[in-house]
């Protein structure tokens, strides 16, 4: 792992809270780690599992999911669609190699930009331990060997003469 590491964190934060509350964090001036870029959607319950495949898929570090408490969710029942939704996620980047620690949930409400400036801040320490993803990389590499592996059996097919 390269000494200088910076991991980038891909963050989805909900319009009315997680948003809001990084809004806060940085008009209060807390300091909190630069790894981090924010997509802001209108729900976390909106965040469709493609979106975080696709943050890791084009060299994302860690994805982060914010979204309202339970319960004060401005479109009734959107966090607990995400609740489901991160469940499934979880098993599914483990089952494809990558360490569930790399996607994280939390709930933030619009006044804790505090909570939010310890959670990427966290975030951000836990993925430089893990070090990092390099998925783009890890593609070439097994397309490199899908090929190699293919062209190797072309050729015992022609030396075979069939």
């Amino acid at each position: 792992m390269p000494e200088n590491f910076e991991p980038k964190i891909l963050a989805f934060f909900c319009n009315w809270c997680t948003y809001t509350a990084a809004d806060l964090a940085g008009v209060s001036r807390m300091k909190y780690e630069p790894t981090t870029r924010v997509v802001r959607v209108m729900c976390s319950g909106r965040v469709d599992p493609q979106f975080v495949l696709d943050a890791f898929a084009h060299g994302a570090d860690g994805v982060l999911i914010g979204g309202c408490h339970p319960g004060d969710c401005h479109y009734v029942e959107g966090n607990y669609k995400l609740l489901r939704r991160f469940r499934m996620l979880r098993r599914l980047v483990a089952s494809l190699g990558i360490e569930p620690e790399r996607l994280r949930m939390e709930w933030i409400s619009a006044s804790e930009g505090e909570r939010l400036q310890k959670v990427v801040n966290e975030m951000t320490a836990q993925i430089k331990l893990l070090g990092p993803l390099e998925l783009p990389e890890r593609f070439r590499e097994w397309d490199t060997e899908l090929h190699e592996e293919t062209f190797d059996k072309e050729r015992e097919v022609v030396a075979s003469g069939q």
